[in-house]
């Protein structure tokens, strides 16, 4: 009986010892926070990489999804390093627009450093559109238009003035051969779901925005997408058709890269949970049907590489925010 005891000791001492590794982080109830309203590219993130968690069985529950909107991502950024900074069940959507207004100090005393960046799921390069019934059908049509009366044409998008959104308008309004860029005129959104939402209501006459963002709309028929700002049409139905700006004369071109982030201290287990977890969402099936189906092009960043990718980006968006007056 003794001898039973000791090798039954011994197994458990065994089973602890070598089971504790892989036991070192279990997620629990995962969240997502989505900087910005239902319908962008923020909430399409996480709504979408979130069931793809699930249904993979990465995570062994639903994810939640908060739409915590305002500064345009600066109220989750700041929400998140002031209170769950050590949070290990909580992502949280991120994409050049991130990096934009970080580069560009919009986030008041934040900087990339503040948090850890996990991974991203791809790219999702800009567009620019109109509403379905805007005499405007071409690219060409709406920058000569703001030639000749620069106050007739406002553009709506989801990120703050000289945000992402913001910058692509200027890189093709300059490629365009609009050198008074400062006289274009923009309005600032809180998510590229309201920024259509103005179009469609006649406040603006043109729109920037992600191809993710703005496809649902063309399906539908209430916009007319002009340009798509990536260096070739994209693959697959319902975007091969959409001309690209450099087929329209405007050598434009315009990714926004789409991921995560989590809080600065979350530690290192969690931080690799969640960068893997992310990367077998990406390397899935299941998520190049997503990608094929919403004009996601491939982009596959994490962890440490991600980490670099990021602080490249910041500075880059910095020299170019410089460049045109937007930063000093």
């Amino acid at each position: 009986m003794n001898k039973l005891a000791a090798a039954g000791a011994a197994l458990l001492l065994y089973a602890l010892t070598f089971a504790a590794p892989a036991s070192a982080f279990d997620v629990t109830s995962s969240q997502c926070i989505a900087p910005a309203g239902a319908g962008g590219g923020w909430d399409f993130t996480c709504r979408q990489v979130g069931k793809t968690l699930y249904d993979l069985k990465i995570v062994p529950d639903p994810v939640q999804v908060i739409n915590l909107s305002g500064g345009g991502g600066g109220v989750a950024y700041a929400e998140v390093v002031a209170k769950h900074d050590k949070d290990t069940n909580l992502i949280v959507a991120a994409s050049s627009a991130t990096t934009t207004r970080l580069a560009q100090g919009a986030y008041p005393g934040a900087n990339m450093d503040q948090v850890r960046w996990l991974a991203t799921i791809g790219a999702d390069y800009g567009v620019i559109a109109v509403a379905k019934d805007s005499p405007v059908n071409s690219l060409g049509e709406l920058f000569d238009k703001i030639k000749n009366d620069p106050g007739s044409v406002a553009f709506a998008g989801g990120s703050a003035v000289g945000g992402w959104d913001h910058l692509k308008i200027l890189i093709a309004a300059k490629a365009a051969g609009i050198n008074d860029v400062k006289s274009i005129k923009y309005v600032a959104f809180e998510g590229g779901g309201e920024a259509v939402t103005q179009l469609l209501g006649g406040h603006v006459q043109a729109f920037s925005g992600d191809i993710s963002e703005a496809k649902g709309f063309a399906d539908s028929g209430d916009i007319k997408i002009l340009a798509v700002l990536s260096e070739d049409r994209l693959p697959g139905a319902g975007f091969s058709d959409i001309p690209t700006a450099k087929e329209q004369g405007i050598d434009a071109v315009g990714a926004n890269w789409r991921g995560f982030y989590g809080p600065g201290n979350m530690g290192d287990d969690a931080y690799n949970f969640w960068s893997d977890a992310i990367k077998k969402v990406y390397d899935s099936d299941e998520w190049k049907g997503i990608m094929a189906k919403n004009g996601l092009m491939p982009l596959a960043k994490s962890g440490a590489d991600f980490q670099a990718f990021v602080k490249k980006q910041v500075e880059d968006t910095a020299a170019l925010s410089r460049e045109i007056g937007i930063l000093k």
